[in-house]
Formats: structure tokens, sequence, C-alpha cells
């Protein structure tokens, strides 16, 4: 039993759990491994960059999430001609009538949620896409010399349709390391689809219930940080992602052919709260190399960047992560 969180603090915790994934099957089927990953991101207060085609659920993964634990949800169709104060908000001139003197008054954008989904956020003009990261990164926004603080919890899932490209503004790599996950949707098996069409061609399907509210996210959250991480397990993902560092003295000859430039700190950061969340969803004392080792490919394909090599003769990122999970020492 984990010696920092008490046991009856830890036994509400997977009880909230079990409750957050029986809700979530009432809405959403076939996506058990993405709603897991994008529970461990909230609870590790980060935001997650969605890849998928269209009609795979992103939107509904999203709404469900703000429904179950009770969080304004926000969705922001991110367009070519959207201007940050779009997101934001702005100053509106507003009539005092009856003489009295008029005045600007600020009126809040979308942002000012828990939950935002930025949907296609590569179509809209760096810019924008600013604006945003800025919020994600800073949880507040700026307007006309005034600071306002975002609510907590605040999260941001982005989606990306990986088939358009044409009219896009694809994310900087120092943006994309903003972002704690990068989780990628794929289209679901068939009995999983076929469960999919039962359920949304007949009246029968049920709205997922709320079963927490934002001051117990805060609590899961702040339980995260107490889910102890052996030595070893910190070892095993220091080592991870120094080998995905073509310089690195750990890089194999592999990692020196293919890839350009590989994770930075955060992602360190980033795999080892994921892994503290992951155990804790689980029900499990401590994070373990198993945690580790699942979350490390949404936590190292936008942070590793291949080469012309690797380009030329096909080898994906994919690929590289596969490499690195089975040759670095456990």
């Amino acid at each position: 039993m984990n010696d920092t969180i008490p046991s009856q603090t830890w036994d509400e915790i997977q009880m909230h759990a079990t409750a957050l994934k029986k809700e979530f099957a009432t809405a959403v089927v076939g996506q058990e491994k993405i709603i897991e990953q994008m529970l461990v991101a909230l609870l590790c207060r980060g935001h997650c960059l969605i890849v998928g085609v269209p009609g795979l659920a992103k939107t509904l993964l999203c709404r469900t999430m703000g429904a179950v634990l009770g969080l304004k949800f926000q969705r922001i169709q991110f367009t070519p001609d959207l201007m940050p104060m779009d997101i934001i908000g702005c100053e509106i001139l507003q009539d005092g009538g009856d003489g009295m003197r008029r005045a600007f008054e600020f009126s809040r954008g979308p942002i000012f949620a828990n939950l935002i989904l930025a949907d296609e956020i590569n179509r809209t003009p760096p810019k924008t896409q600013a604006a945003l990261l800025e919020a994600m990164q800073e949880k507040q926004v700026t307007v006309s010399g005034k600071t306002m603080r975002l609510e907590e919890p605040f999260i941001v899932f982005a989606t990306q349709n990986p088939i358009e490209q044409e009219g896009t503004y694809p994310l900087p790599e120092a943006q994309l390391d903003r972002f704690f996950f990068e989780l990628l949707i794929d289209y679901p098996d068939f009995d999983s689809e076929k469960n999919i069409v039962r359920q949304t061609t007949t009246d029968a399907a049920s709205a997922p219930r709320c079963v927490l509210n934002s001051q117990q996210v805060l609590a899961l959250q702040h339980a995260v940080t107490q889910v102890p991480l052996p030595d070893n397990v910190l070892d095993y993902l220091m080592r991870l992602v120094h080998a995905t560092r073509p310089k690195n003295e750990l890089a194999d000859d592999y990692i020196k052919q293919y890839v350009s430039w590989g994770a930075g700190p955060r992602a360190a950061q980033n795999l080892a709260r994921a892994a503290c969340a992951l155990a804790l969803l689980r029900g499990r004392p401590a994070a373990g190399i198993d945690e580790v080792r699942e979350v490390a490919p949404a936590i190292l394909r936008h942070r590793i960047i291949p080469n012309y090599n690797a380009t030329g003769e096909g080898v994906t990122v994919e690929a590289i992560i596969a490499h690195l999970l089975k040759n670095v020492r456990q």
C-alpha cells in the first residue's frame, strides 16, 4: 500500500477511477486506451494533441470528459480567419444609458473554461495559435495590459487531421513541445464499430452522468504528486530520454543514423508525471517501468525529429520509439 497517500483517500481515488471509466463507456465505445491516456493528461495538468481522421469521436471524447468531470467545456473551431480575440475575448464599448458615460467592458472568450477543444488547430495562422499556446503555458491571458488568471483545472485538447494538409499551418517543434501527449486515434475494430452503429442509430443511448466536480479533479491532480517514483524507474526513464539524442553517449548507431534531434528535459519530467498518474488510475502503489513504457510513445512521438535518412528510407517516429523501447536497458 502506498505510504504517502492515506488508505481512505487511496480507496476513494480507485472508486473515482472506476466510476469515470464506467461513465465514459456509456457514451464512447472502443477507445478505452485513449480515454485512459486523456485522464492521465488531465491528472498531470497536461494538454493533448489528438491526431486522427474525421469521424473517430474526438469531439465526443472531449465533451464526455467535461460532462463526467463536471467541468465547463468549450469547443473552438479553428479556421484561417480566426483571430486571437475570438479565443481570448476583447473589450467592448458599452453604452452607459441614462446619461451615464460609456465605458469599455471585457467580454470573455471561450478560453475561459476548464476544458477546451481546439478543433483543427493547424488550420489557423501562427498568431492565433500563439494566443492559445500562451494561455496553455501561462494559465492566464492578458488584454489591454490586464492579466486574468484562467480557472483551474484548465486543459486543452487540440485536434489535427493527418490527411488534409493543404491550407494548414503546422505547429513548430517548440510549440509542439508544450503538449504533454500526442495521441493517435485509429479506426475502431470490427466489434467496437458494430457496437457504435448499434448505439448511435437508436434512441436507447443514455447520456453520461457527472461523477466528479472540479474540486475533486484538483484533489486527484494533487494526489499524482504523492505517488512514489522508485530510483530504478527514474533511472530507466532518464536512460530512455537520453538515448533519443544522437549526440548523447547512450544513443546507439540506429539513433545516430535516423534522428536529427531528440527529446528534451520536459520529456523526462512528463514521463515521470504520466507514469505516476497511470499507476494511480490503475490502483498501483508506485510508478513502475511498465507505466513508463506504456506512456512513452505519447510523450516522445512529437519530441523526436527524424532526419533526412529516416525520411528517405521510410523510418517513422513510431519505428524509432519501438527501437528505443526494445533496446534501452531496463
